[in-house]
């Protein structure tokens, strides 16, 4: 056999064991196709008949849930039947109730008509009956029943009257000598704890020097310093024949203050003219200020008053540089303010709102608002303010009983401010009413028009009146010392004559850069 029949018979032997392999397998496949439908059709079956079971066992579940709720419904609406059963029987009860109290009501109210009724005809009975009475009565006494309890009353009334001034009388008597014997003992006492050194200020201050070379530096060429200087301060400035001695007179002692220290920066630095003469004074004013309300604290401090308000502070400070009728006013306030403290302790009062109000008191003599009311007026309108309480404005105000007081701490006040001012050296009548006089003159001037600053001086012999050289020409200036010196003729009552001095100043400034 050659290798081509081998090969064909191979190929035949390979095709046909195929074929017979292919059938052996699809006939294996088909008996699995059948046995696994079999299965699928047995598993499909029981799957259905749980799905059966569990709807089955989740409607009965449903079922008996809707039982309980409407079971649960059912016994609510019956627990709300039978309350609103029981609320128709305490209706209809309490119903029942009311109809029969409205029945004895109606009972009673006819009885009492009836009643009522009865008292009336007796109540008419018995006017019939006094009136009758009061008719034999007034037969008998010969007087009609008004002019028996006229004359009754004026008898009682009599009587009342004398018991009622004797019993007055004693208890007068007695509160007299009572508070006679306390408020002396209390004033005593006041005085031996509170003692304050005398401090009298007159109107002129002294100024040495170290030769009297010096004088003529200070009066300058043809008097321009002393001009320029009396000009910035408004303080007259005296150069006479007293050795080693410059006197600065001035009613005002700030400006004194002012004055005696800006001379003596002057004199020491030994520059004086007057441009340096402008600046070293605008610069003491300011030092005198800020020492003024330095001067405020410390006093604050040393009384132990606390929350003041700082321009109150301020005025506590200027006091220091003003005297009332000779006595300096700060030195006068705080003894007020220390006497004020220890009436109230000795009474029983708040002894801290009794110093700040004695401190305050004479607040209105060193303001510059409104000078033409009166002086305490204006403390407790300065005190009102800067929310000063109401017990101390009207402790201020009414210490010269210009207002009605109010509360306890205005009488310590008032008789503390008394005590103060009257005791032996504390004051001088002359000097207040000469300082009272150069400061309304000065006022007088400054109310016309175009005039900046005025400064009597000469002991109010002389008032120079500075004014603005573009508001005034010199003509007015002219007419405004007429007028002026006529106001001050008609109006102030003075010794001797007032010279009236109008200056009118121009500058013209530049500046070399």
């Amino acid at each position: 056999m050659d290798g081509l029949t081998i090969l064909l018979v191979s190929i035949g032997a390979v095709i046909i064991g195929g074929a017979l392999s292919f059938f052996i397998v699809n006939k294996i496949t088909a008996k699995r196709r059948t046995r696994i439908i079999k299965e699928a059709e047995i598993a499909a079956e029981n799957l259905k008949k749980e799905k059966n079971l569990q709807a089955k066992e989740h409607f009965l579940h449903l079922k008996s849930e809707y039982e309980r709720t409407a079971n649960e419904r059912n016994q609510k609406l019956a627990q709300a039947e039978n309350k609103f059963k029981q609320r128709e029987s305490q209706f209809n009860q309490q119903l029942a109730e009311l109809q029969r109290k409205q029945r004895e009501a109606d009972a009673i109210r006819e009885n009492l008509a009836g009643q009522i009724e009865i008292v009336e005809k007796r109540a008419e009975e018995y006017d019939r009956l006094r009136r009758q009475q009061i008719d034999k009565l007034e037969t008998i006494a010969g007087m009609s029943a008004v002019e028996a309890k006229n004359m009754l009353v004026e008898s009682l009334k009599a009587e009342a009257k004398t018991q009622a001034m004797s019993y007055i009388n004693e208890i007068m008597d007695e509160a007299r000598l009572n508070a006679s014997k306390e408020a002396k003992r209390i004033i005593i006492m006041s005085l031996q704890r509170v003692a304050q050194e005398t401090a009298i200020e007159n109107a002129i201050t002294i100024f040495h020097i170290d030769n009297d070379e010096m004088k003529g530096r200070i009066i300058g060429r043809e008097g321009r310093n002393i001009r320029a200087l009396e000009a910035a301060t408004g303080v007259e400035i005296v150069v006479d024949d007293t050795p080693e001695a410059i006197v600065l007179s001035a009613f005002d002692p700030v400006r004194r203050e002012v004055a005696r220290l800006a001379l003596h920066q002057l004199v020491t630095d030994g520059r004086i003219h007057p441009a340096r003469i402008e600046e070293v004074v605008a610069k003491i004013q300011k030092q005198v200020e800020e020492e003024i309300i330095e001067v405020g604290k410390r006093t604050t401090i040393d009384l132990g008053i606390h929350g003041l308000h700082p321009e109150l502070v301020r005025l506590v400070g200027r006091m220091k540089y003003r005297s009332s009728y000779g006595q300096n006013l700060l030195q006068h306030s705080r003894e007020t303010a220390n006497l004020c403290a220890v009436m109230a302790s000795e009474l029983g009062l708040n002894p801290k709102l009794a110093k700040r109000a004695g401190l305050l008191h004479d607040i209105g003599k060193v303001s510059i608002e409104d000078m033409e009311l009166p002086h305490a007026l204006l403390g407790m309108r300065l005190a009102e303010k800067y929310k000063e309480k109401p017990e101390i404005c009207n402790a201020i105000g009414s210490h010269h009983e210009e207002i009605e007081m109010t509360s306890l701490i205005s009488p310590i006040v008032l008789v503390c401010d008394a005590i103060s001012g009257a005791r032996p050296g504390a004051r001088r009548e002359v000097v207040e009413s000469y300082i009272k006089r150069l400061k309304d003159l000065e006022d007088l001037a400054l109310a016309h028009h175009g005039v900046t600053k005025t400064y009597a001086i000469q002991a109010g012999r002389e008032l120079r009146v500075i004014v603005g050289s573009e508001k005034v020409s010199d003509h007015d200036a002219e007419v405004l010392s007429q007028d002026i010196a006529k106001k001050i003729q008609d109006e102030m009552t003075y010794p001797g004559q007032v010279k009236v001095t109008v200056i009118r100043e121009t500058r013209a400034v530049s500046f070399a850069k």
